[in-house]
């Protein structure tokens, strides 16, 4: 059996979710389009019948591999083992540079592109990308004809390199879980064809050895040591014992030996060289134990109040004040008196100026993640770093876990109330539907207009701190996120770091936001009747307009709209109905209309040729199947119509906005719409629009 590294991925991504997931969130997460991943189903539906298994697909939800777990273990194995057509580029390019780092010798072109199976130029091209990646680690990639190729450097950054791969491609804790099932042969699942590649370094039986070693360490540190740091600590060692069988040794400054031998972590670090001496029958140089030691200093998770006291620590302290006080003034908040933080930053920087000093490389994997979500803070810390320690050259690896101290303390510390606008092409539809989710599910949203794409141009934008809308804002060049109305997790993961941004973007405009009519203690009485009768009227208008209407034939969507469009035209509250149609038609296609989740659809616009806002239920005697808001397809029995003229009042919007959030209110609202039973329907939007008008102090 063959299949594609994409069909691959797809299938482990699918094997691997916790809950059904959508044909676009598999599409982003490969850098796909959602039609290449719906081709690819089809193919990987065959192969999964093969297993007994099948691929499970709800409208409105997402789909999932559905099987029970012996054949869901038996397929997963298959597909770790099978013959794969093709490696993606990025895996290519891996797998080379981890052959590479592995031989102690040049190697042809042509072995590389022969065990490949693509051809000698495509590896000069990975050859030339690579060139770039492993001079960051102080390398260099060697190539001469009828020479080959070869990566040369000292031991200590070739380790380096090769520890960044595995933490780069390998999840440490499924590494070393999986090594002692294969170990106590009792593996339930195979490793991918990089993860495979890279554990080909280490030989399963040392590491289970290893890792007793450092088990037993931890009982002995006076502190705790992180899962990751353990683990890292594991994948170290391991790969340092594979390297010495191989006669490639390191080089620890012997200077700066003395100066750590003092601590209690060399004591430790030596203990664990000579239990794995005796262990492994293997002699292990003094040097490694000056680099386990590091690990062990640069692992503090936790640190007593006493720690700053130690001599050695006095120093650094007094340079980590420095620099909190410098971030406390460029971030406008006080940190001076953080004393977690403080310790936080002793415990990280001791080890990492010793790194600096022994110029020893430390790899930050999340570097760039850090410099996309924390612009700002990472300036900031760079340029205080620079001021705080003006003879030491802090790489971009190391400023970016200093930023994670100072943006988890700030993140924590400041509670922040943004202002939310949220856009949808009408402004009375899906926008209180995400307007709602947007407020439960990132507490931060404090207050949200809704608006309509044409009142985008009209609006200052920049007493916003977040712009969301539920179609592509064309010709806007402002930042926005594209979501759907019920907002997915995906949608709010991105939210999220938008809003940890915003938290941590200095001199915020936020805090000169200009007061509403809502929050302003002494209001004209005028003023007060004008909006209670614009509220009222509008109130008025929509439960005129209520028509609840049962289908009785078989018909078309467009048939259901015709007939509606019609009723409305002789009730002389629209004219032009078949512009009307257009115009719902051309929302549907901007993105879905049905309501995830449910067996509704709303289907709203604002046009000129609408007179009267109104309001009607269409329950269908036969359901029909469109594409939901999270465009998905699904199945529907109810039809909601949402119509408002296209320079409605502010109040006539907030009417209809209210009515959409009791749409998706809960299942029995939606049920009530849904029953046909015109007066009860009629009865509940009375006493919650009293309800709405009591909140606003109106009644």
């Amino acid at each position: 059996m063959n299949f594609s590294s994409r069909e691959r991925e797809i299938i482990t991504f699918l094997l691997n979710a916790e809950k059904d997931t959508t044909a676009k969130a598999i599409a982003t997460e490969l850098g796909v389009s959602i039609r290449t991943v719906h081709r690819d189903l089809k193919s990987i539906e065959g192969l999964l019948s093969h297993y007994n298994l099948e691929l499970k697909k709800k409208s409105g939800v997402g789909l999932h591999i559905s099987g029970n777990d012996v054949d869901r273990v038996a397929f997963q194995q298959v597909i770790s083992n099978v013959n794969i057509v093709d490696f993606s580029p990025e895996e290519r390019r891996t797998i080379i540079l981890a052959t590479l780092l592995e031989m102690n010798e040049p190697i042809k072109l042509f072995t590389l592109a022969n065990e490949l199976k693509v051809t000698e130029a495509t590896i000069s091209l990975d050859l030339d990308q690579l060139e770039q990646e492993v001079s960051l680690f102080n390398l260099t990639l060697i190539r001469k004809r009828g020479y080959g190729v070869e990566i040369v450097g000292n031991e200590t950054d070739k380790r380096a390199a090769l520890s960044n791969l595995i933490a780069k491609y390998v999840d440490p804790f499924e590494f070393v879980s999986l090594i002692k099932e294969n170990i106590q042969k009792e593996t339930t699942h195979q490793l991918n064809a990089i993860s495979s590649r890279l554990l080909d370094f280490i030989n399963p039986e040392r590491l289970n050895i290893i890792e007793k070693v450092v088990e037993d360490a931890r009982d002995e540190l006076p502190y705790e040591l992180a899962d990751s740091a353990h683990i890292g600590l594991v994948v170290h060692l391991a790969l340092a014992i594979e390297r010495l069988q191989k006669g490639e040794t390191i080089k620890f400054d012997q200077t700066f030996l003395q100066q750590i031998e003092t601590t209690k972590e060399y004591a430790i670090a030596k203990k664990m060289i000579e239990k794995l001496e005796g262990k492994l029958q293997q002699s292990i140089p003094e040097d490694e134990i000056g680099y386990i030691t590091m690990h062990l200093m640069g692992a503090k998770v936790r640190v007593d109040q006493d720690y700053l006291l130690e001599e050695s620590s006095i120093d650094i302290a007094f340079q980590a004040r420095s620099l909190i006080h410098y971030v406390s003034i460029g971030v406008g908040v006080d940190l001076t008196n953080n004393s977690s933080l403080l310790h936080d930053l002793v415990a990280h920087l001791k080890p990492a100026i010793y790194r600096l000093q022994q110029h020893m490389r430390i790899v930050n994997p999340l570097l760039k993640n850090i410099k996309n979500d924390y612009q700002d803070l990472f300036q900031l810390i760079q340029e205080g770093v620079q001021e705080t320690f003006p003879d030491m050259e802090f790489p971009d690896d190391e400023i970016g876990y200093l930023v994670l101290h100072f943006a988890s303390t700030l993140l924590h510390d400041r509670k922040s109330d943004l202002r939310a606008l949220v856009i949808c092409s009408t402004g009375i539809g899906t926008a209180k539907m995400l307007s709602t989710k947007l407020i439960q599910k990132v507490p931060e949203v404090k207050q949200v207009d809704n608006r309509s794409f044409f009142d985008l141009k009209h609006l200052d934008l920049d007493t916003y701190d977040l712009i969301v809308s539920t179609i592509p804002l064309n010709g806007f060049e402002g930042k926005y996120i594209q979501t759907s109305p019920m907002l997915t997790n995906d949608e709010i993961h991105r939210i999220r770091k938008m809003v940890n941004q915003k938290k941590l973007t200095f001199h915020s405009k936020t805090n000169n936001l200009p007061f509403t009519s809502a929050n302003t203690d002494k209001r004209d009485m005028m003023t007060d009747l004008e909006t209670l009768a614009n509220y009222s009227q509008a109130v008025l208008d929509l439960l005129r307009s209520l028509h609840i209407q049962k289908m009785k034939d078989n018909q078309t969507l467009e048939s259901i709209l015709q007939e509606a469009a019609s009723r409305l035209e002789q009730e002389e509250r629209i004219i032009n109905r078949n512009n009307i149609i257009k115009k719902l038609q051309e929302r549907e296609k901007l993105s879905g209309l049905g309501i995830p989740g449910t067996t509704a659809a709303l289907y709203h616009t604002r046009s000129k040729d609408i007179i009267k806002p109104t309001f009607s239920v269409y329950t269908l005697a036969y359901p029909l199947t469109i594409q939901g808001m999270d465009n998905e397809s699904m199945t529907i029995n109810t039809i909601l119509l949402m119509l408002a003229p296209e320079k409605a009042q502010q109040e006539v919007l907030e009417v209809f906005s209210f009515l959409s959030s009791l749409l998706i209110q809960d299942e029995n609202s939606l049920k009530l719409f849904s029953s046909g039973d015109q007066e009860k329907v009629k009865s509940y939007l009375t006493e919650e629009y009293r309800k709405f008008l009591l909140e606003k102090n109106l009644l």
